[in-house]
């Protein structure tokens, strides 16, 4: 791992533990061995952290969704596999998932328009996916863009809760949220 690499992990930790507010560059030049004046030549200011954070964890959604479903027409499979990389990227980068959803109030202007604009493209992904099973007739919601905040609510649920070494295994936990995600629109397979 960089420095900078080590900087943001430091930073993402802290933001997670403490808060993006509480949470100071000498707190996170502590966690790195850099004193707190000296960390700023590795990153201009506290808020480009959140920021890159933020920005990458949205990124990183996006195209784990879009290789999900690339040349899946069947809207059921790719409402599972959307799913499937919507819960597991959440298992996998808990505390991006805590920053990012809480945090997004300590964003500045532009950064909150820029990061909320990515969160309404990928909840976009998913109404579009629950949309086009509406249209083929396999999936009965009475709101697509509820059903698709239901989804993704899912999969954020589980950046709470889950632990790796918990009674459930990464994979059996996919599994089981595909098949509540699929219910959720009206699917009993």
């Amino acid at each position: 791992m960089d420095r900078s690499e080590h900087i943001r992990a430091a930073a993402l930790e802290l933001f997670t533990r403490k808060g993006f507010e509480s949470t100071t560059m000498g707190d996170i030049g502590a966690a790195v061995g850099i004193r707190g004046p000296s960390l700023y030549k590795h990153v201009a200011a506290k808020q480009d952290l959140l920021v890159a954070i933020m920005v990458a964890t949205m990124s990183d959604l996006l195209s784990a969704h879009r290789a999900a479903v690339a040349g899946v027409a069947d809207p059921v499979e790719r409402l599972r596999r959307a799913t499937e990389a919507h819960v597991r990227y959440h298992a996998r980068h808990r505390l991006e998932a805590f920053v990012g959803t809480r945090e997004i109030r300590s964003l500045a202007e532009p950064h909150r328009t820029r990061v909320l604009a990515l969160r309404a493209e990928y909840e976009a992904c998913f109404r579009t996916v629950v949309q086009s099973g509406v249209d083929a007739g396999v999936f009965h919601v009475d709101s697509v863009r509820l059903a698709s905040y239901a989804v993704l609510d899912l999969g954020m649920g589980v950046a709470v809760w889950y632990r790796a070494d918990g009674e459930q295994t990464e994979d059996a936990l996919v599994w089981q949220y595909s098949r509540f995600a699929l219910r959720l629109v009206g699917v009993t397979a």
